[in-house]
């Protein structure tokens, strides 16, 4: 199964992003953590990435379609994978058509305004493994420590509140044509067009990741292991 997750800046994504990976037993594969593991590795593609980075500006989609088309051709992909954070654009799914990349269903998730800026602000997270906590709706078991590794959990830039908004306002502005770009392939019939399910991601952790397996059950072709 090759999926993957739309939705804004703490929604949730990558929470349930990691129970569908276990559940399917297929790579979470987020462009996040890919960029940060390349700049890390003094990679070319790492290397280009960070000059942009470092200079503030966005990433040339030639070298994010670049890093996942890479990714996916690793052997952990054989049997699918999970795309978090990428595509952002329509620009970026056309080039992910345009390399091969075939997907078989895509999940939005979906929050009020109110609540996601909620959410944003209290995210920690997990720098060595990418795992995220929330303070109040997924917290860590021992207070501001990953679960697994006991190390310290951070809380990054760009969750703090005024960032966060700043991320949701650019989301926005490219969003809603991108679901139009999937549902409208659905709507011509385009042969290949992926399978589209909207959850909320309103409640708790665990209510969310019920729905969504539900709903994936209710769709054919989505097996569950």
């Amino acid at each position: 199964m090759r999926m993957i997750l739309l939705g804004p800046p703490g929604v949730g994504k990558g929470t349930q992003g990691g129970f569908i990976a276990r559940r399917y037993g297929i790579p979470h594969v987020s462009t996040g953590d890919m960029l940060r593991a390349a700049v890390r590795a003094g990679s070319r593609l790492g290397l280009e990435a960070k000059r942009h980075m470092d200079a503030g500006g966005l990433l040339p989609d030639r070298v994010i379609i670049e890093l996942v088309a890479q990714r996916i051709r690793e052997a952990d992909c054989d049997a699918g994978f999970l795309l978090d954070g990428y595509p952002r654009t329509v620009v970026q799914a056309q080039a992910m058509a345009a390399a091969g990349i075939e997907i078989d269903i895509v999940v939005e998730f979906w929050l009020t305004l109110e609540e996601l800026l909620r959410r944003s602000s209290g995210r920690l997270v997990h720098p060595a493994s990418g795992r995220t906590y929330h303070a109040v709706f997924n917290p860590p078991k021992a207070p501001g420590k990953d679960d697994i590794s006991g190390e310290e959990l951070v809380q990054r830039a760009d969750d703090r509140p005024d960032a966060a908004a700043s991320r949701l306002e650019v989301h926005n502005q490219h969003a809603p044509a991108l679901v139009e770009h999937y549902t409208a392939r659905i709507a011509r019939g385009e042969p290949g067009a992926p399978r589209y399910v909207r959850i909320s991601a309103e409640g708790p952790v665990a209510a969310v990741r019920d729905r969504l397996f539900e709903t994936l059950g209710a769709h054919p072709g989505v097996a569950l292991i």
